[in-house]
Protein backbone atom coordinates (compact mmCIF):
# COMPACT_ATOMS: atom_id res chain seq x y z
CA UNK A 1 0.00 0.00 0.00
CA UNK A 2 1.22 3.46 -0.92
CA UNK A 3 0.50 6.71 0.90
CA UNK A 4 0.84 10.40 0.05
CA UNK A 5 3.89 12.56 0.67
CA UNK A 6 2.29 14.56 3.47
CA UNK A 7 1.31 11.33 5.26
CA UNK A 8 4.81 9.88 4.87
CA UNK A 9 6.34 13.05 6.29
CA UNK A 10 4.08 12.92 9.31
CA UNK A 11 5.25 9.36 9.96
CA UNK A 12 8.92 10.30 9.58
CA UNK A 13 8.42 13.23 11.92
CA UNK A 14 6.96 10.89 14.56
CA UNK A 15 10.29 9.03 14.45
CA UNK A 16 12.26 12.21 15.06
CA UNK A 17 13.19 13.04 11.46
CA UNK A 18 13.03 16.74 10.62
CA UNK A 19 10.50 17.71 7.92
CA UNK A 20 9.33 21.12 6.65
CA UNK A 21 6.29 22.64 8.31
CA UNK A 22 3.35 21.98 6.02
CA UNK A 23 -0.43 21.97 5.60
CA UNK A 24 -2.73 19.95 3.37
CA UNK A 25 -5.33 21.86 1.35
CA UNK A 26 -8.36 20.79 -0.69
CA UNK A 27 -9.32 24.31 -1.81
CA UNK A 28 -7.37 27.41 -2.85
CA UNK A 29 -8.62 29.15 0.29
CA UNK A 30 -7.27 26.37 2.51
CA UNK A 31 -3.94 26.59 0.69
CA UNK A 32 -3.71 30.32 1.38
CA UNK A 33 -4.56 29.91 5.06
CA UNK A 34 -2.21 26.94 5.41
CA UNK A 35 0.66 28.88 3.87
CA UNK A 36 0.13 31.69 6.36
CA UNK A 37 0.39 29.22 9.25
CA UNK A 38 3.53 27.39 8.14
CA UNK A 39 5.53 30.40 6.96
CA UNK A 40 3.96 33.88 7.28
CA UNK A 41 6.41 35.53 4.90
CA UNK A 42 7.32 32.66 2.55
CA UNK A 43 8.57 31.46 0.22
CA UNK A 44 6.60 28.22 -0.02
CA UNK A 45 6.60 24.94 -1.93
CA UNK A 46 3.25 23.80 -3.32
CA UNK A 47 3.04 20.10 -4.18
CA UNK A 48 0.32 18.14 -5.96
CA UNK A 49 -0.61 15.17 -3.77
CA UNK A 50 -0.89 12.20 -6.11
CA UNK A 51 0.84 8.89 -5.49
CA UNK A 52 3.53 9.23 -8.13
CA UNK A 53 7.15 10.17 -8.39
CA UNK A 54 8.60 12.72 -10.84
CA UNK A 55 5.84 15.23 -10.10
CA UNK A 56 8.14 18.20 -10.64
CA UNK A 57 8.91 17.03 -14.19
CA UNK A 58 5.29 16.22 -14.98
CA UNK A 59 2.79 18.29 -16.92
CA UNK A 60 -0.92 19.02 -16.64
CA UNK A 61 -3.40 18.14 -19.36
CA UNK A 62 -5.52 21.23 -18.77
CA UNK A 63 -4.36 24.61 -20.07
CA UNK A 64 -5.65 26.40 -16.98
CA UNK A 65 -2.96 24.63 -14.88
CA UNK A 66 -0.15 26.30 -16.81
CA UNK A 67 3.11 24.85 -18.07
CA UNK A 68 4.76 24.21 -14.70
CA UNK A 69 4.85 20.75 -13.13
CA UNK A 70 3.26 19.40 -9.98
CA UNK A 71 5.80 20.95 -7.59
CA UNK A 72 6.07 24.72 -7.62
CA UNK A 73 8.06 27.35 -5.73
CA UNK A 74 5.86 30.29 -4.71
CA UNK A 75 7.57 33.49 -3.66
CA UNK A 76 4.63 35.85 -3.20
CA UNK A 77 1.58 35.41 -0.98
CA UNK A 78 -0.75 36.71 -3.68
CA UNK A 79 0.19 33.76 -5.94
CA UNK A 80 -0.77 31.01 -3.48
CA UNK A 81 -4.51 31.10 -4.21
CA UNK A 82 -3.92 31.33 -7.97
CA UNK A 83 -1.45 28.43 -8.15
CA UNK A 84 -3.64 26.20 -5.98
CA UNK A 85 -6.61 27.02 -8.19
CA UNK A 86 -4.58 25.96 -11.23
CA UNK A 87 -3.56 22.61 -9.76
CA UNK A 88 -6.71 21.49 -7.96
CA UNK A 89 -9.02 19.53 -10.21
CA UNK A 90 -6.41 19.34 -12.98
CA UNK A 91 -4.82 16.17 -14.32
CA UNK A 92 -1.10 15.67 -13.69
CA UNK A 93 0.81 13.35 -16.00
CA UNK A 94 4.19 11.96 -14.91
CA UNK A 95 6.46 9.15 -16.06
CA UNK A 96 4.73 6.91 -13.53
CA UNK A 97 1.05 7.74 -14.09
CA UNK A 98 0.72 6.84 -17.75
CA UNK A 99 -0.80 9.11 -20.39
CA UNK A 100 -4.14 9.46 -18.58
CA UNK A 101 -2.47 10.99 -15.51
CA UNK A 102 -4.11 11.49 -12.13
CA UNK A 103 -6.50 14.18 -10.96
CA UNK A 104 -5.12 16.42 -8.21
CA UNK A 105 -7.67 16.60 -5.41
CA UNK A 106 -5.36 18.14 -2.80
CA UNK A 107 -2.11 20.07 -2.56
CA UNK A 108 0.49 20.28 0.18
CA UNK A 109 1.82 23.73 0.98
CA UNK A 110 5.01 23.82 3.03
CA UNK A 111 7.78 26.14 4.13
CA UNK A 112 10.64 26.47 1.64
CA UNK A 113 14.07 25.50 2.98
CA UNK A 114 17.28 26.73 1.40
CA UNK A 115 19.81 23.90 1.53
CA UNK A 116 23.58 23.60 1.34
CA UNK A 117 23.50 20.18 -0.25
CA UNK A 118 20.98 17.53 -1.23
CA UNK A 119 21.11 13.76 -1.79
CA UNK A 120 18.88 10.71 -2.17
CA UNK A 121 18.36 8.13 0.60
CA UNK A 122 16.20 5.04 0.20
CA UNK A 123 15.52 1.73 1.91
CA UNK A 124 14.33 -1.40 0.14
CA UNK A 125 13.98 -5.10 0.89
CA UNK A 126 16.80 -6.79 -1.00
CA UNK A 127 15.52 -10.32 -1.59
CA UNK A 128 18.71 -11.42 -3.33
CA UNK A 129 20.77 -11.26 -0.11
CA UNK A 130 18.26 -11.16 1.74
CA UNK A 131 18.38 -8.02 3.88
CA UNK A 132 17.34 -4.39 3.99
CA UNK A 133 19.53 -2.28 1.72
CA UNK A 134 20.20 1.42 2.03
CA UNK A 135 20.67 3.29 -1.25
CA UNK A 136 22.57 6.59 -1.24
CA UNK A 137 23.37 8.83 -4.19
CA UNK A 138 24.26 12.51 -4.56
CA UNK A 139 21.96 12.60 -7.59
CA UNK A 140 18.33 13.57 -6.94
CA UNK A 141 17.14 12.84 -10.48
CA UNK A 142 15.65 9.53 -11.69
CA UNK A 143 17.27 6.94 -9.44
CA UNK A 144 15.88 4.00 -11.42
CA UNK A 145 17.55 5.23 -14.59
CA UNK A 146 20.73 5.89 -12.63
CA UNK A 147 20.76 2.32 -11.31
CA UNK A 148 20.68 1.00 -14.87
CA UNK A 149 22.88 3.51 -16.67
CA UNK A 150 25.38 4.59 -14.00
CA UNK A 151 25.20 2.09 -11.11
CA UNK A 152 28.56 3.24 -9.71
CA UNK A 153 26.88 6.51 -8.68
CA UNK A 154 24.75 4.66 -6.12
CA UNK A 155 26.17 3.37 -2.84
CA UNK A 156 24.51 0.20 -1.59
CA UNK A 157 24.78 -0.60 2.13
CA UNK A 158 23.26 -3.77 3.59
CA UNK A 159 21.71 -3.31 7.02
CA UNK A 160 20.85 -5.85 9.71
CA UNK A 161 17.42 -6.28 11.24
CA UNK A 162 18.54 -5.59 14.79
CA UNK A 163 21.76 -3.61 14.52
CA UNK A 164 22.01 0.12 13.94
CA UNK A 165 24.12 1.66 11.19
CA UNK A 166 27.76 1.33 12.19
CA UNK A 167 30.32 4.13 12.44
CA UNK A 168 32.27 2.48 9.60
CA UNK A 169 29.21 2.43 7.34
CA UNK A 170 28.49 6.07 8.17
CA UNK A 171 32.06 7.04 7.31
CA UNK A 172 31.76 5.29 3.97
CA UNK A 173 28.54 7.20 3.22
CA UNK A 174 30.14 10.52 4.21
CA UNK A 175 33.06 9.87 1.87
CA UNK A 176 30.72 8.86 -0.95
CA UNK A 177 28.72 12.08 -0.59
CA UNK A 178 31.83 14.22 0.02
CA UNK A 179 30.36 15.42 3.30
CA UNK A 180 32.35 16.94 6.15
CA UNK A 181 33.08 14.77 9.20
CA UNK A 182 30.99 17.14 11.33
CA UNK A 183 27.88 15.53 9.85
CA UNK A 184 28.81 12.03 11.09
CA UNK A 185 26.48 11.88 14.11
CA UNK A 186 23.66 13.72 12.34
CA UNK A 187 23.80 11.38 9.34
CA UNK A 188 24.01 8.25 11.44
CA UNK A 189 21.07 9.34 13.57
CA UNK A 190 19.03 10.19 10.47
CA UNK A 191 19.60 6.78 8.85
CA UNK A 192 18.94 4.90 12.08
CA UNK A 193 15.59 6.65 12.44
CA UNK A 194 14.69 5.73 8.85
CA UNK A 195 15.72 2.15 9.53
CA UNK A 196 13.64 1.95 12.72
CA UNK A 197 10.53 3.30 11.01
CA UNK A 198 11.03 0.91 8.09
CA UNK A 199 11.21 -2.13 10.37
CA UNK A 200 8.51 -1.23 12.87
CA UNK A 201 5.94 -0.32 10.22
CA UNK A 202 6.59 -3.30 7.90
CA UNK A 203 7.55 -1.06 5.00
CA UNK A 204 8.82 -2.51 1.74
CA UNK A 205 10.17 0.74 0.34
CA UNK A 206 11.07 4.14 1.79
CA UNK A 207 12.46 7.05 -0.24
CA UNK A 208 13.56 10.50 0.84
CA UNK A 209 14.37 12.40 -2.29
CA UNK A 210 15.86 14.73 -1.57
CA UNK A 211 17.42 14.84 1.86
CA UNK A 212 18.63 18.39 2.41
CA UNK A 213 21.20 19.97 4.71
CA UNK A 214 19.68 23.17 6.04
CA UNK A 215 21.29 26.37 7.35
CA UNK A 216 21.54 24.84 10.84
CA UNK A 217 23.48 21.85 9.49
CA UNK A 218 20.50 19.58 10.17
CA UNK A 219 19.30 16.87 7.77
CA UNK A 220 15.73 17.43 6.62
CA UNK A 221 13.39 15.24 4.57
CA UNK A 222 12.24 17.53 1.76
CA UNK A 223 10.18 14.80 0.13
CA UNK A 224 9.07 11.34 1.24
CA UNK A 225 7.53 8.18 -0.13
CA UNK A 226 6.68 5.00 1.78
CA UNK A 227 5.15 1.72 0.60
CA UNK A 228 3.88 -0.87 3.07
CA UNK A 229 3.51 -4.64 2.95
CA UNK A 230 -0.20 -5.31 2.34
CA UNK A 231 0.06 -8.63 4.16
CA UNK A 232 1.24 -6.90 7.35
CA UNK A 233 -1.36 -4.13 7.49
CA UNK A 234 -3.47 -6.07 9.98
CA UNK A 235 -0.73 -5.21 12.48
CA UNK A 236 -1.01 -1.49 11.67
CA UNK A 237 -4.65 -0.34 11.62
CA UNK A 238 -3.43 3.25 11.93
CA UNK A 239 -1.48 2.87 8.70
CA UNK A 240 -4.40 1.20 6.92
CA UNK A 241 -6.53 4.25 7.72
CA UNK A 242 -4.18 6.30 5.52
CA UNK A 243 -5.24 4.36 2.43
CA UNK A 244 -6.68 6.67 -0.22
CA UNK A 245 -9.45 4.97 -2.23
CA UNK A 246 -9.34 7.91 -4.63
CA UNK A 247 -5.97 6.66 -5.89
CA UNK A 248 -7.29 3.19 -6.78
CA UNK A 249 -9.03 2.33 -10.03
CA UNK A 250 -12.46 0.72 -10.07
CA UNK A 251 -11.08 -2.80 -10.53
CA UNK A 252 -8.81 -2.54 -7.50
CA UNK A 253 -11.61 -1.22 -5.31
CA UNK A 254 -14.07 -3.86 -6.47
CA UNK A 255 -11.57 -6.68 -5.91
CA UNK A 256 -10.88 -5.40 -2.41
CA UNK A 257 -14.59 -5.71 -1.60
CA UNK A 258 -14.26 -9.45 -2.07
CA UNK A 259 -10.95 -9.70 -0.21
CA UNK A 260 -8.92 -10.08 -3.42
CA UNK A 261 -5.91 -8.14 -4.65
CA UNK A 262 -6.03 -6.72 -8.19
CA UNK A 263 -2.91 -5.31 -9.80
CA UNK A 264 -2.64 -3.54 -13.16
CA UNK A 265 0.70 -3.42 -14.95
CA UNK A 266 1.90 -0.86 -17.48
CA UNK A 267 2.19 -3.21 -20.45
CA UNK A 268 1.11 -6.64 -21.59
CA UNK A 269 -2.07 -8.31 -22.85
CA UNK A 270 -2.53 -11.33 -20.58
CA UNK A 271 -4.74 -11.37 -17.52
CA UNK A 272 -3.84 -13.86 -14.80
CA UNK A 273 -5.80 -15.27 -11.88
CA UNK A 274 -3.75 -16.89 -9.13
CA UNK A 275 -3.84 -17.58 -5.41
CA UNK A 276 -0.54 -16.10 -4.28
CA UNK A 277 1.62 -13.15 -5.36
CA UNK A 278 4.62 -15.47 -5.67
CA UNK A 279 2.74 -17.55 -8.23
CA UNK A 280 1.97 -14.38 -10.19
CA UNK A 281 5.65 -13.39 -10.25
CA UNK A 282 6.65 -16.85 -11.50
CA UNK A 283 4.02 -16.67 -14.23
CA UNK A 284 5.21 -13.21 -15.25
CA UNK A 285 8.74 -14.59 -15.70
CA UNK A 286 7.48 -17.53 -17.76
CA UNK A 287 5.35 -15.30 -19.97
CA UNK A 288 8.29 -12.99 -20.55
CA UNK A 289 10.43 -15.98 -21.58
CA UNK A 290 7.80 -16.73 -24.24
CA UNK A 291 7.67 -13.17 -25.53
CA UNK A 292 4.46 -12.12 -23.74
CA UNK A 293 3.69 -9.87 -20.78
CA UNK A 294 1.12 -9.73 -18.02
CA UNK A 295 -1.43 -6.88 -18.22
CA UNK A 296 -2.93 -7.52 -14.78
CA UNK A 297 -3.46 -10.21 -12.20
CA UNK A 298 -6.02 -11.09 -9.58
CA UNK A 299 -4.92 -12.76 -6.35
CA UNK A 300 -7.88 -14.72 -4.96
CA UNK A 301 -7.98 -16.26 -1.50
CA UNK A 302 -9.66 -19.11 0.35
CA UNK A 303 -12.75 -18.83 2.50
CA UNK A 304 -14.89 -17.38 -0.29
CA UNK A 305 -17.90 -18.63 -2.23
CA UNK A 306 -18.61 -19.14 -5.92
CA UNK A 307 -20.24 -15.73 -6.35
CA UNK A 308 -17.21 -13.87 -5.04
CA UNK A 309 -14.91 -15.91 -7.26
CA UNK A 310 -17.16 -15.14 -10.22
CA UNK A 311 -17.14 -11.41 -9.47
CA UNK A 312 -13.35 -11.42 -9.24
CA UNK A 313 -12.94 -13.26 -12.53
CA UNK A 314 -15.23 -10.74 -14.28
CA UNK A 315 -12.78 -7.98 -13.36
CA UNK A 316 -10.14 -9.71 -15.49
CA UNK A 317 -12.56 -10.68 -18.27
CA UNK A 318 -13.77 -7.10 -18.73
CA UNK A 319 -10.31 -5.50 -18.83
CA UNK A 320 -10.09 -4.12 -22.42
CA UNK A 321 -6.33 -4.76 -22.60
CA UNK A 322 -6.66 -8.47 -21.90
CA UNK A 323 -6.34 -10.67 -25.00
CA UNK A 324 -5.79 -13.94 -23.15
CA UNK A 325 -6.52 -15.27 -19.66
CA UNK A 326 -4.44 -17.69 -17.64
CA UNK A 327 -5.81 -19.18 -14.41
CA UNK A 328 -3.34 -21.04 -12.20
CA UNK A 329 -4.77 -22.29 -8.90
CA UNK A 330 -2.93 -24.33 -6.30
CA UNK A 331 -5.88 -25.54 -4.26
CA UNK A 332 -5.58 -25.56 -0.49
CA UNK A 333 -8.11 -23.58 1.50
CA UNK A 334 -9.31 -22.36 -1.89
CA UNK A 335 -11.01 -25.35 -3.49
CA UNK A 336 -10.48 -25.76 -7.22
CA UNK A 337 -14.12 -26.69 -7.86
CA UNK A 338 -15.24 -23.27 -6.52
CA UNK A 339 -12.98 -21.57 -9.05
CA UNK A 340 -14.39 -23.76 -11.85
CA UNK A 341 -17.94 -22.80 -10.84
CA UNK A 342 -16.87 -19.15 -10.74
CA UNK A 343 -15.43 -19.35 -14.25
CA UNK A 344 -18.69 -20.71 -15.65
CA UNK A 345 -20.78 -18.10 -13.82
CA UNK A 346 -18.58 -15.23 -15.01
CA UNK A 347 -18.47 -16.47 -18.61
CA UNK A 348 -22.25 -16.88 -18.75
CA UNK A 349 -22.69 -13.25 -17.73
CA UNK A 350 -19.98 -11.39 -19.70
CA UNK A 351 -19.05 -13.96 -22.33
CA UNK A 352 -15.70 -15.51 -23.17
CA UNK A 353 -14.18 -13.82 -26.20
CA UNK A 354 -10.49 -14.48 -25.59
CA UNK A 355 -8.48 -17.70 -25.11
CA UNK A 356 -8.68 -19.05 -21.55
CA UNK A 357 -6.24 -21.61 -20.16
CA UNK A 358 -6.72 -23.17 -16.73
CA UNK A 359 -4.35 -25.19 -14.58
CA UNK A 360 -5.63 -26.74 -11.37
CA UNK A 361 -3.58 -28.47 -8.70
CA UNK A 362 -4.60 -29.47 -5.19
CA UNK A 363 -7.95 -29.67 -3.40
CA UNK A 364 -10.79 -30.98 -5.63
CA UNK A 365 -8.80 -30.53 -8.84
CA UNK A 366 -10.39 -33.57 -10.55
CA UNK A 367 -13.88 -32.33 -9.73
CA UNK A 368 -12.94 -28.89 -11.09
CA UNK A 369 -11.69 -30.40 -14.35
CA UNK A 370 -14.92 -32.37 -14.76
CA UNK A 371 -16.99 -29.22 -14.16
CA UNK A 372 -15.16 -27.36 -16.95
CA UNK A 373 -15.24 -30.37 -19.31
CA UNK A 374 -19.02 -30.62 -19.02
CA UNK A 375 -19.61 -26.86 -19.26
CA UNK A 376 -19.28 -26.62 -23.01
CA UNK A 377 -16.99 -23.59 -22.67
CA UNK A 378 -13.89 -23.42 -24.93
CA UNK A 379 -11.57 -23.67 -21.92
CA UNK A 380 -8.11 -25.13 -22.46
CA UNK A 381 -6.81 -27.17 -19.54
CA UNK A 382 -3.14 -27.60 -18.69
CA UNK A 383 -1.14 -29.94 -16.45
CA UNK A 384 1.54 -27.51 -15.24
CA UNK A 385 2.33 -23.81 -15.10
CA UNK A 386 4.76 -24.10 -18.01
CA UNK A 387 2.21 -26.11 -20.01
CA UNK A 388 -0.43 -23.44 -19.32
CA UNK A 389 1.81 -20.61 -20.53
CA UNK A 390 2.76 -22.49 -23.72
CA UNK A 391 -0.87 -23.35 -24.52
CA UNK A 392 -2.10 -19.81 -23.92
CA UNK A 393 0.60 -18.19 -26.06
CA UNK A 394 -0.14 -20.67 -28.86
CA UNK A 395 -3.91 -20.05 -28.64
CA UNK A 396 -3.49 -16.28 -28.69
CA UNK A 397 -1.24 -16.36 -31.74
CA UNK A 398 -3.58 -18.71 -33.58
CA UNK A 399 -6.51 -16.39 -32.90
CA UNK A 400 -4.74 -13.30 -34.35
Amino acid sequence: MNIHEYQAKKILQSYGIKVPEGAIAYTPGEAKRGAQRVSPHGPWMMKAQIQSGARADGHFLEKKAGRKGGIRLIKHRKDIFTEAEKMLGSTLVTKQTGDKGKTVSKVYIEKYYKTKQMFYAGLIINRNVPCITLLITPSTTNVLELAVQEPDKILYTNLGLDDEVTVEQTTKILDFLHLNEKYRDELRDFINKMHKAFLELDAIMMEINPVGIDSEDKLIALDAKISFDDNALYRHPDIWQLHDDYEDDAGTLKAAQYGFGYYKLDEGSIGCIVNGDGVALSMADMLDAHGEQMACFLNVKGGVDKDKISSGIKIIMTNPRVEGILINILGGFLRCNLVADGIIAAASEVGLNVPLVVRFEGTNKDEAKDILDSSGLPVIQADSMEDAVVKLVKAMRESD
